[in-house]
């Protein structure tokens, strides 16, 4: 695979400066909607900068087809020609540098038989058949396929009355339209694959009421993190929608993990593209996860290898006091063979805890997808020159965001300087001082990438010699003693800057309705953990003085209440549409509350009062005794629940020894005095400060009305975001951490 000129220069680039999304304006579409069948769809975007190189093609699994050639450079990848009977042959006719497929239209139906799609040819007197706005209609749905921004895209919805693949007919849709996200972790430069499954088998019940789905490769996050390029795309396929349908009633997201982070940004930074929001699985962002998740594997090389001598980190709940995370003593997490093997060869692995953690089960292996530019596991999919090339990073795929600096990469918004892990296992006595120290001495920073060496996981880059395995990627971190302690990592300062800029950390400023349901995998220990809720809750709570456009609703993982959830949001959307004076908050229904269910969807309790915890300092509701959360590393060293602070402020270690952040321990501490210094030369966190690198005032204008379904709506701020602010930081208290725990699963969706 060959790529343009230049592609690859890597050249030095400021980080962004301008104005957050939420504050500029969108140049005016210029394509001709609707794309015809035939038709290929624009492949330039409209404001999210220019395409990116190289991109690997995926594979239409409707069509069948190859993409278009666009060269014949030997740029992307090769387009072979076809014999009579329409098979691929061996000659290469020409590249397809951008991906682009022609538009095309196929029917799907359910059949009787099993339950399960198939082409509508294939048809045999067995039809299903749904009810849909009052009358019974065949179960069969038109699927269009083709791309746009580069990205497939899919749009779905029941077949009208008389319709032509070219001219549908609107009469067995409800007028509502749902915007389907997906998750995982990319660091962009693929387009994915589409198939029916992807959106057909995964919102059969919907479409069986008259949904309309819409859904793009784009607006999955196992290809990119990019939401201008996210936003960009749904803004274009909804017009593709729109020009083929009609404007929909209104707009909801739905989808699991990183589809619920690009939910709760677009919410924030383009008001009306969504008009409200069923994020699962969710987390606030993207980039605010590093933060915690890059502590996991320093502190587990820690406990498994430097501090091997201390019987107690054999046990994984003796750990949770430190990471925070959930740990469960009898699981068998999923490197357990690999640790087992390597076992022969490696003594480290012959001393690893009985059990396991969410940091190990949940999060290992992330470090070095997002963050280690010699790692990608596609690599093979190109040319040798291309992928050696390449910066295989989150922070490359963002770097027009990040900036990158002389040495032609990106810059990290990561930092761990004066991070005092297991600060309030020490306080609570459950670490001595030596620990303490010694830890906090051991974990250094991850290394810079012209530092960083190829990855040992070897199950994910082909290599099969036990010997090399390294779970913990630790040739890659700073590692150091009590006599010679670690440096850490520094983050740029613009880098963080220019993602807050940018819109790529969620604030909080959002009013949609939001119902934010998972079902809990705490003890599972599973990535998406309760916690992340809780976190996008409070800083919504921080923004505009309330949460009470979000709920949060938890349940056994063997009861799915996404359609349930559907209603609820259906009947808050009418109401709006009905009396948008009265606002957000003003139009939520009596049904529209916090609840937790059993494995049979059962409430178990509902109310405003459900979720309380140590979290918001109230005595544990219902649901939280029910499905308690946990915490992280960050939490565990003295930061917000909220988990957007990338770069603490400092103080020097006699002020924080002063200001009693050490507890009990606080004499130990003086007496070690000199090691704190020696480990903290440029001081220790104080989260009472703002982040370092977060703009200062506000990064967009306050109050206002947004648009919701077509009318506007006032903004609801119960104080302004100054007082809120003042309310929070302005105080010097000691900010006490809560205890609350790759295209992962959704809600019985993925």
């Amino acid at each position: 695979m060959g790529v343009p000129e230049g592609a690859l220069d890597h050249a030095p680039i400021p980080a962004y400066r301008g104005d957050h999304p939420r504050k500029s304006g969108r140049p005016a579409e210029y394509y001709p909607f609707p794309i015809t069948i035939g038709g290929a769809g624009p492949v330039e975007t409209l404001f999210a900068g220019p395409s990116t190189y190289p991109f690997l093609c995926g594979a239409n699994k409707v069509t069948g087809s190859q993409p278009l050639v666009d060269n014949h450079d030997g740029e992307g990848v090769p387009v072979f020609s076809l014999d009579v009977e329409g098979n691929q042959t061996e000659e290469v006719i020409g590249y397809s540098r951008d991906c682009s497929h022609k538009t095309s239209v196929a029917y799907y139906y359910r059949s009787t038989l099993d339950g399960e799609f198939y082409p509508l040819e294939n048809a045999n007197g067995d039809i299903d058949q749904v009810t849909v706005n009052g009358k019974s209609t065949e179960f069969i749905v038109r699927l269009e396929t083709g791309t746009i921004n580069r990205f497939f895209y899919a749009i779905a919805a029941l077949r009208g009355e008389g319709e032509t693949a070219e001219a549908p007919n609107t009469s067995n849709w409800n007028k509502r339209l749902i915007y389907q996200f997906r998750g995982g972790v990319g660091v962009g430069r693929q387009q994915g694959d589409i198939s029916h499954r992807a959106i057909i088998d995964r919102r059969a019940d919907q479409l069986a009421r008259g949904y309309a789905v819409v859904y793009s490769t784009a607006n999955q996050t196992s290809n990119h993190y990019n939401i201008w390029l996210a936003e960009d795309t749904a803004r274009r396929l909804k017009k593709q929608f729109s020009a083929l349908y009609a404007e929909p009633m209104y707009t909801v997201g739905i989808g699991g993990s990183g589809g619920a982070i690009q939910q709760y940004l677009l919410a924030q930074n383009a008001p009306g593209v969504l008009d409200a929001a069923l994020p699962l699985y969710s987390y606030p962002d993207m980039v605010s996860q590093t933060i915690y998740v890059f502590d996991c594997e320093p502190l587990e090389y820690f406990f498994d290898v430097v501090a091997a001598d201390n019987p107690r980190w054999r046990d994984v709940q003796e750990r949770e006091a430190v990471i925070g995370l959930a740990t469960n003593p009898e699981f068998e997490h999923r490197f357990k063979i690999l640790e087992d093997a390597a076992a022969l060869f490696d003594g480290r692995y012959r001393t690893t805890a009985d059990g396991a953690s969410e940091c190990v089960q949940g999060w290992r292996g992330l470090v070095p997808l997002v963050n280690n530019p010699n790692f990608i596991h596609f690599s093979k999919s190109f040319s040798d020159s291309v992928a050696e090339n390449t910066h295989w990073t989150h922070w490359e795929d963002l770097r027009e965001f990040y900036g990158a600096g002389q040495d032609g990469y990106a810059n990290s918004a990561w930092d761990n300087q004066g991070v005092q892990y297991g600060l309030n296992a020490l306080k609570q006595g459950k670490i001595t001082v030596d620990e303490f120290l010694r830890l906090n001495a051991t974990i250094g920073g991850w290394k810079n990438p012209t530092e960083q060496g190829g990855e040992k996981l070897w199950f994910m880059n082909g290599q099969v010699f036990p010997m090399d395995l390294s779970v913990w990627s630790e040739h890659n971190m700073n590692l150091g003693s009590l006599d010679n302690p670690a440096p850490r990592s520094v983050a740029s300062v613009e880098a963080i800057e220019g993602i807050y800029r940018s819109g790529h950390v969620f604030l909080g400023d959002v009013e949609i309705p939001i119902l934010d349901v998972r079902h809990y995998l705490d003890g599972e220990l599973d990535m998406h953990h309760s916690l992340a809720s809780f976190s996008s809750r409070e800083r919504i709570r921080r923004a505009r003085g309330h949460a009470d456009n979000q709920l949060i609703w938890m349940s056994h993982k063997k009861y799915n209440p996404v359609d349930e959830a559907l209603d609820v949001i259906d009947h808050w959307m009418q109401k709006i549409i009905e009396h948008p004076e009265r606002g957000v908050a003003g139009n939520k229904p009596v049904e529209a509350t916090d609840r937790c269910f059993d494995r049979d969807g059962n409430v178990l309790a509902a109310g405003p009062s459900v979720w309380d915890g140590d979290w918001n300092h109230k005595p544990a509701g219902a649901c939280m005794r029910q499905y308690p959360i946990h915490s992280t590393p960050r939490q565990m060293s003295g930061a917000p629940i909220t988990g957007d602070v990338f770069k603490c402020a400092l103080q020097p270690v006699e002020r924080a020894v002063a200001k009693d952040i050490y507890g009990s321990a606080t004499s130990g501490i003086v007496e070690r005095i000199d090691d704190l210094r020696r480990i903290f030369p440029q001081g220790v966190c104080n989260y009472n400060a703002p982040d370092v690198g977060r703009p200062k005032g506000p990064l967009f204008p306050h109050g206002g009305e947004v648009m919701i379904a077509g009318h506007s709506v006032g903004a609801d701020y119960r104080q302004s975001p100054g007082e809120i602010t003042q309310e929070q930081d302005g105080v010097e208290q000691e900010v006490q951490p809560t205890p609350v725990s790759v295209d992962e699963s959704e809600l019985d969706e993925e």
